[in-house]
């Protein structure tokens, strides 16, 4: 099988793709034959960063399973499924473990399905923990995103009075009001307006401070980026704010159930019409023009790589 193989960004080589044996699933795995994977701001942070972990960069992915390991229940070979695995996901076969896979409904296809099974899962989760209210305000940052423009439909679809899309550069306004935006505003911005119920932060650093900053009394700021930041503890006392952290990982190893659940909500609303992800798509040996997308900022939804 094509694997691709990594190394820090500043080597002449960051990656390069081998032709290896595809792994054997040992108790409690499946193997999945790969159609699409992603490709995230992780990936490049991780190259910048000049640490590859030994197993590879984990990330999503959607495909068939190939075999079943001993002790698995409820999939079986041929079973189209999609999820999340922790290493070596830029391959043509990778192990999974079942509490991180779901099935993927015939209808959908692979690439909307990688949109949705972390990106639309990362989106639902943080309105989710956000104790979103129809009629509510929401901001999105990084709303362009692969997250972010699925966070804005879902906002729209579960009921927001207002949806507000936050971008880095104003010539993503058409692409995020096209999602559902009822106003857009760029990070540059002195104001980001009037306040809102609930920030859904995907970016991190500064831009913490500054959802803080526009949240309406009682208002809650989802933080679910790797991009760090820091808030002001007494920016929070005066209007009663709270900051919530959200992580994937740790849900789905704590309560499973919860993000099968999530994702089942998630095929009924893409089902109904309500979520319309948006992807770039490019081959396997893209993967360099694929990493410049994100790095660049320039990627309107996810970006995935086919695999055959």
């Amino acid at each position: 099988m094509r694997k691709v193989r990594f190394q820090p960004e500043d080597t002449a080589q960051p990656f390069r793709i081998d032709e290896v044996e595809a792994p054997v699933p040992g108790p409690g795995q499946l193997l999945v034959d790969t159609d699409v994977v992603g490709v995230s701001l992780a990936l490049v942070r991780m190259l910048r960063g000049g640490v590859v972990p030994q197993g590879g960069p984990g990330g999503e992915m959607v495909g068939r399973v190939a075999a079943v390991g001993a002790g698995v229940e409820g999939f079986r070979v041929g079973d189209r499924v999609g999820g999340v695995v922790f290493a070596d996901v830029y391959a043509q076969s990778v192990l999974a473990v079942p509490a991180m896979v779901t099935a993927v409904p015939p209808q959908v296809t692979a690439a909307e399905a990688l949109a949705l099974v972390r990106g639309g899962l990362v989106a639902l989760s943080a309105l989710r923990v956000g104790r979103f209210e129809p009629g509510e305000s929401v901001m999105v940052t990084a709303a362009a995103s692969g997250a972010g423009h699925l966070a804005v439909q879902l906002a729209r679809a579960l009921g927001a009075g207002r949806v507000v899309a936050a971008v880095r550069s104003a010539d993503k306004a058409g692409f995020v009001r096209g999602c559902g935006a009822d106003e857009v505003v760029s990070y540059a911005q002195a104001s980001w307006g009037q306040p809102v119920d609930l920030v859904l932060d995907g970016v991190g650093g500064e831009l913490v401070q500054r959802g803080v900053d526009v949240l309406a009394p009682h208002g809650r700021l989802v933080a679910f980026s790797a991009g760090g930041g820091t808030v002001d503890a007494g920016s929070l006392l005066g209007g009663l704010k709270s900051v919530i952290g959200f992580s994937v990982g740790l849900t789905s190893r704590e309560q499973p159930e919860l993000i099968a659940q999530r994702w089942g909500e998630l095929w009924e609303l893409h089902a109904a019409g309500h979520l319309r992800p948006a992807y770039h798509s490019l081959t396997l040996d893209q993967i360099g023009e694929a990493i410049g997308l994100i790095d660049s900022r320039s990627n309107l939804g996810r970006v995935l790589l086919r695999m055959a």
